[in-house]
C-alpha cells in the first residue's frame, strides 16, 4: 500500500531533521519533501501534490499563514496541519490559521534540545492526525437513524448546556454560539481540547462573535443564565453544588482519555448536578472523549446530541457516542446552534411554571 505522502514546511532545519526522524519511523509514511519558507513550498506543491502539509507559523519571505491563503486558493481539500509554537503569539497566530482553513495543528516540542523526546513528542500528537486526515482506506463513516426524543424529555426543562468538541472545534464553536440570542436563558460549559494560552485566546474571539459573554472558567465562579464558560488549557472544569447555586471549579486531576481538559470530567459533572436538565452536545473530534460523560448525561436522564459525519472534521468523539446509541439526535454543525436555542426556548414556559409553584 502506497504510504502517506508528506510535505514538510519549515525555516528551522532542527524542526525539519526532528520532523524526518519521527516520520521515518512509521512505514506508512513517507517524506514527499521540504520546503524553508512558505513561496518555496507553493513550488514544490505545483510539482507534485503531497497527501498532507505540515506548515510552520513564523517563516522568511513567505510565513505560514500567506502560504496557507495560498494552499487554500489552489488546493482546498488538501489537509494542512500547523505546526505552532506555544506562546501567546503562536496561540492568536494558530487561531488565524483555523479560521483561514487549517484543518488542525500541533504545537512544537519545548525539547527540541532533547532529541528522544522531541521525537517522541511529535510522533504522540503528529502520526495519529497524519493517518486520521488521510486514511488508506476510503469507507464512508456509517451514521445511525436518528432516534426520536425520549418521551421523558416532554416535561423536563433543558437548565444547562454543555458541549464538548476537540479537532475542527473552533470554527465549529463559533458557528453554534453565533446562533444564540443575547438573552439566552441558561448557562453554557464548553470543553476544548486545547493547551493552556490558547484557550483564553479562543474565549475571546468567541466573545466577538457570540451575542454571550464567552470567558475562560475560573474556580469559584457562578453558574449563570446567558453565561458561556470555556475550559482553561490543561485543567479539568467541573460544575459543583446545588443547581440554584452552583459554581464553577478548575482541577488539575489526572488526565483522561489523555485528555485535560476532558470531556467525560465536564459531562459526568453537570449530570450530577442537573440531571435530566442536561443538553450535551459532542461535536467534530479525534478520539472517544466524551463517550463515558455522554452515557451517564444519558443515564440520568439528560439529552445527547452529535455532530454529524458530513459537517466533522473528524466524526470521532461523536460517532463514538452515536454508534452506542445513546444520541437522540445527529446534527450538521449549522443546524446545532439554532436547534439548541429551539430546544431551550421551549422548556421555558415550564421553567416558569416550576418556579411559580415552588
Amino acid at each position: 500500500m502506497k504510504p502517506i505522502d508528506i510535505l514538510v514546511v519549515d525555516d528551522s532545519a532542527a524542526v525539519r531533521r526532528l520532523l524526518r526522524l519521527a516520520l521515518s519511523e512509521d512505514p506508512e509514511l513517507r517524506i514527499a519533501g521540504v520546503a524553508a519558507n512558505g513561496k518555496i513550498a507553493l513550488a514544490l506543491l505545483e510539482q507534485k501534490i503531497p497527501d498532507l502539509v505540515t506548515l510552520d507559523i513564523e517563516m522568511p519571505e513567505m510565513d505560514g499563514l500567506t502560504t496557507l491563503v495560498q494552499i487554500r486558493k489552489r488546493y482546498p481539500r488538501l489537509p494542512v496541519i500547523m505546526f505552532s509554537t506555544l506562546t501567546e503569539r503562536g496561540a492568536v497566530a494558530t487561531l488565524d490559521a483555523l479560521s483561514l482553513g487549517a484543518t488542525d495543528y500541533v504545537t512544537k516540542p519545548t525539547t527540541v534540545g532533547d532529541p528522544a523526546q522531541a521525537i517522541a513528542t511529535i510522533k504522540q500528537q503528529l502520526i495519529p492526525r497524519i493517518k486520521s486526515f488521510c486514511p488508506r482506506v476510503n469507507l464512508a463513516p456509517v451514521q445511525p437513524p436518528v432516534v426520536p426524543h425520549l418521551k421523558l424529555h416532554d416535561s423536563c426543562p433543558v437548565e444547562l448546556v454543555a458541549i464538548g468538541t476537540s479537532t475542527g472545534g473552533p470554527n465549529a464553536l463559533a458557528e453554534v454560539l453565533a446562533a444564540f440570542p443575547g438573552d439566552f436563558p441558561v448557562p453554557v460549559v464548553i470543553v476544548q481540547h486545547m493547551p493552556a494560552t490558547f484557550t483564553r485566546f479562543l474565549a475571546e474571539r468567541l466573545t466577538l462573535i457570540c451575542p454571550l459573554p464567552v470567558r475562560e472558567a475560573v474556580s469559584g465562579a457562578r453558574l449563570l443564565p446567558g453565561e458561556v464558560w470555556i475550559a482553561p488549557g490543561d485543567y479539568h472544569l467541573v460544575v459543583t453544588g446545588l443547581r440554584s447555586t452552583c459554581s464553577l471549579q478548575i482541577i488539575q486531576t489526572p488526565p483522561e482519555n489523555s485528555c485535560r481538559p476532558s470531556v467525560d470530567v465536564l459531562f459526568s459533572s453537570t449530570a450530577h448536578v442537573f440531571r435530566r436538565g442536561v443538553l450535551a452536545v459532542v461535536m467534530t473530534g479525534m478520539g472517544q472523549d466524551g463517550l463515558r460523560g455522554a452515557e451517564t448525561v444519558h443515564d440520568m436522564g439528560g439529552r445527547v446530541w452529535v455532530q454529524d459525519a458530513a459537517t466533522s472534521v473528524v466524526w470521532g468523539m461523536p460517532g463514538f457516542v452515536a454508534q452506542r446509541g445513546l444520541a437522540e439526535r445527529v446534527l450538521p454543525v449549522g443546524n446545532i446552534g439554532r436547534e439548541i436555542v429551539r430546544e431551550v426556548q421551549e422548556t421555558q414556559p415550564r421553567i416558569r411554571a416550576m418556579a411559580g409553584s415552588v
